[in-house]
């Protein structure tokens, strides 16, 4: 993927850019909002933005990607931890927000998922073994069993399958899940029992037990013992 990196503090900047480079994308990065709003006009697949920026608020750049219909992904990487910060990024359709500090890993796995989700929208269906699902239709299969889900219980399998065999914490799970902002403040209660009904309902139409419990981190969606 081709990444822009927005974002003012040099080491944080150099580390982020080390990190997925070293996984594969080409990175690009802007220190500040002028240099951010000029690059923009480029093709991104992603961009990584910092809200507080030296002269200007981050936000301009997600008006400007978004209003210009770009098919580009907006993660928002900023301390500004409250809600009303949260509200008004997602609304102007930044895609994700991911609180500092953060773990590499942490940032990856919302990238992954993002480019999934992204991905998803134009395929027809999703398969990993007995599992089929449709987005279009918010389908779930299970050896060709519908699954009655709820919305919640949907993104939570789409977001374990794009994230598949990795470790994904309680807090990213839970930000995750709390994207639509009338749904902001999951707790570790919620997020167990969304995770124990889609478990439940996928063992009962005979679906492996894929969803693992990481002992003091969070759940692993995988079929590798």
């Amino acid at each position: 993927m081709k990444i822009l990196v927005v974002e003012d503090e040099p080491q944080l900047a150099q580390s982020i850019t080390a990190f997925l480079e070293s996984e594969g994308h080409i990175c690009e990065s802007a220190i500040d909002l002028s240099q951010a709003l000029h690059m923009v006009d480029n093709i991104y697949d992603i961009i990584i933005l910092d809200l507080n920026l030296p002269d200007g608020n981050g936000l301009e750049v997600v008006k400007k990607v978004k209003g210009k219909a770009m098919n580009t992904g907006v993660i928002i990487v900023s301390a500004r931890d409250s809600l009303d910060n949260k509200i008004e990024g997602l609304e102007l359709g930044a895609d994700d927000y991911l609180t500092k500090p953060f773990q590499m890993a942490e940032l990856n796995a919302r990238l992954k998922s993002l480019v999934r989700r992204v991905h998803f929208k134009g395929e027809e269906k999703i398969e990993f073994n007995e599992l089929m699902i449709s987005p279009s239709e918010l389908l779930v299969t299970v050896n060709k069993q519908i699954l009655d889900l709820t919305k919640k219980e949907f993104d939570l399998l789409v977001y374990f399958i794009a994230n598949k065999n990795r470790v994904l914490t309680k807090t990213g799970i839970g930000e995750h899940m709390s994207k639509d902002f009338m749904d902001y403040g999951f707790t570790d209660d919620f997020i167990y029992t969304h995770i124990k009904n889609l478990r439940k309902k996928l063992l009962k139409a005979g679906c492996g037990d894929y969803i693992r419990n990481v002992y003091g981190v969070g759940y692993k969606f995988t079929d590798v013992d």
